[in-house]
């Protein structure tokens, strides 16, 4: 069995102002292995961010501990700093600095010399080439972006935390972004992913942590999240009408005004339909098919 690359035990985190208090991470464990491509996904609140805070050493938790490759973030934390590359949410570049001074500045800090060769891969990998010596004050947020990523890999670390990474970048870059960490996960990198983008989490994420409010909602492969909520799936938005009760189908509400329901046959659909016209619901189709993982992340975290 694969080792730990991360391993999360027992994490919590409350942040008090006043005589009051707000939980973010509540008795949080996880392991992430080894050259995992991870998902870490969660609605906006669900402690996603001050778990990854707490791994780079950016908040103290209130208990519990991180260990990255077996060492402790806290006893062991100059190992843990060069172990970790985080990409964060918000740019944070230097904006009067070209993106060359940044990195070769960036790589002092982790005391590495002739890193030249590995900076360039970078700025090509990335799409830098030709913004290398341009001040980050002039580029788009796009590049800005693409800056934020070469800085957290400029120390080669083996463990690679992107907290989305994508958002609000265009298809060119994404694409790039992937297949750039696409190509570092198959060279052994432990690759852990926050993304809004479900559909991200599905094509590239083996195993997925959902959280909610604070607590671990699910821990699994992707493949078997999917598979508990698989099978033929019926969804559809509900016009006017009462969903019945007393059906054999379970009608589950999704969100707003979406409904779905499982069957198991061409025929069973057709039974289902049947059900709902004699119920006087007037209603439109949006999907029939297999669960994906909107549909997973709506439901656990519906609960």
């Amino acid at each position: 069995m694969s080792k730990a690359a991360l391993s999360i035990r027992h994490l919590s985190k409350a942040y008090r102002r006043g005589g009051h208090a707000t939980i973010a991470l509540s008795d949080v464990s996880l392991d992430v292995f080894e050259g995992e491509f991870f998902g870490l996904l969660g609605p906006n609140g669900a402690g996603k961010s001050t778990l990854i805070s707490a791994l780079g050493s950016l908040i103290k938790p209130d208990g519990g501990t991180i260990e990255v490759l077996g060492r402790d973030t806290v006893r062991d934390w100059r190992f843990c700093k060069m172990a970790v590359g985080i990409v964060p949410q918000e740019i944070t570049v230097d904006p009067f600095f070209t993106v060359n001074e940044i990195l070769c500045q960036q790589s002092g800090y982790y005391g590495l010399r002739n890193n030249e060769k590995w900076i360039s891969t970078l700025i090509e990998k990335l799409g830098l080439a030709d913004k290398a010596d341009a001040r980050v004050s002039r580029l788009s947020g796009g590049m800005k972006r693409r800056v934020l990523i070469a800085q957290a890999l400029v120390h080669k670390p083996p463990v690679i935390v992107l907290d989305e990474p994508t958002a609000g970048v265009d298809i060119e870059l994404r694409h790039r972004i992937w297949d750039f960490m696409k190509e570092l996960h198959a060279q052994g990198h432990t690759i852990v992913l926050t993304t809004h983008y479900l559909e991200e989490a599905q094509a590239l994420c083996r195993r997925i942590a959902l959280l909610n409010k604070g607590k671990v909602a699910a821990v699994d492969d992707t493949a078997m999240l999917l598979r508990r909520f698989s099978g033929n799936r019926l969804q559809f938005r509900l016009i006017s009408g009462d969903i019945p009760n007393n059906t054999p189908y379970v009608f589950e509400h999704v969100k707003d005004n979406l409904w779905c329901t499982s069957f198991e046959n061409a025929g069973a659909l057709c039974n289902v339909l049947f059900t709902l016209q004699q119920a006087r619901v007037d209603m439109e189709v949006v999907h029939v098919g297999q669960a994906n993982l909107e549909e997973v992340f709506l439901r656990l975290t519906a609960k």
